[in-house]
């Protein structure tokens, strides 16, 4: 056994950090001093008094399970195993190359305990990005989270938010946002919005087959009506009603949600404007509606 040889890059993946401490399971050591795993762990209750806790501790099924997954390593907590293993230390590991008393327990604690001090010197220097890891963590379980509730809202075929601001410069996420909103319609829309052009027109296209549109305005010039006009001759009839007791925008959706938009459709993205989803109202404003 004089000639045996293990380097520290081979013993680096058998070190793991338990309860902040870094320790090397009891099956891994038995390998590396090439005796049984159980032999190791009887030397272990026949000398209790020289493995202190810090030296050696027992995992709980949890750390076991955890770290067999983690790993991938099937023999710790499983593989026919009826008790969980021990976990060592640098201590525990000099302590148990003692009460061995082999040659290669000898030669391979050196290694060993070299690639703890080479483990606890990368932790050491590589603090600052570790940390910076943990909070790249925290923030991919926010975003799991928001995946998570975007999933949800799928299902549900509800993308819509409550309430937000678009900003000036953000055109297409304005213009996509009442995009969606039109397309969530299954029976009806009714806009309300006092400054119409053909850029409304083409956006209430998007509704799905067989929802009727309306639109309530106050400025019905003869250039929107041609514009009506040729938009009805090749796409489902959009209706225009004037109407001036309105100064803000509003969208109905068959008539049970309610949405006040900040902007005039045909100005969306275009300057700062808020959007809110108001249903409670739904009932009130379609009744004032019907007596117009």
């Amino acid at each position: 056994m004089s000639n045996i040889f293990i380097s520290q890059k081979e013993i680096a993946p058998l070190i793991h950090t338990i309860r902040d401490k870094q320790v090397i399971v009891d099956n891994d050591l038995a390998t590396l001093y090439q005796v049984e795993t159980k032999m190791l762990n009887r030397a272990v209750k026949r000398n209790e008094d020289r493995f202190p806790a810090t030296f050696c501790f027992l995992l709980t099924e949890d750390e076991a399970e955890r770290l067999r997954f983690q790993f991938g390593t099937s023999n710790i907590g499983r593989g026919g195993r009826r008790y969980l293993p021990y976990a060592f230390t640098e201590q525990g590991v000099a302590m148990m190359s003692a009460v061995l008393r082999s040659d290669v327990a000898v030669k391979i604690s050196v290694e060993i305990m070299n690639a703890f001090v080479e483990m606890r010197k990368m932790l050491i220097s590589n603090a600052a990005l570790f940390s910076r890891m943990d909070k790249i963590e925290i923030k991919q379980s926010e975003a799991d989270l928001k995946f998570e509730e975007l999933f949800k809202a799928l299902d549900s075929g509800k993308l819509q938010s409550d309430k937000g601001v678009f900003y000036d410069g953000q055109i297409f996420d304005a213009y996509s946002f009442v995009a969606d909103i039109i397309r969530s319609a299954k029976r009806s829309i009714i806009l309300i919005d006092n400054y119409v052009d053909d850029t409304v027109l083409t956006l209430l296209g998007k509704r799905g087959a067989g929802v009727s549109a309306t639109i309530y305005t106050k400025n019905f010039d003869s250039h929107l009506q041609l514009d009506l006009q040729r938009y009805n001759s090749q796409y489902p009839n959009i209706k225009i009603q004037r109407f001036s007791n309105a100064h803000d925008r509003f969208i109905l959706l068959d008539g049970m949600e309610l949405y006040h938009i900040g902007a005039s459709l045909k100005d969306l993205g275009k300057k700062w404007f808020a959007f809110s989803k108001i249903d409670r109202e739904v009932s009130k404003m379609l009744g004032f509606l019907n007596d117009t």
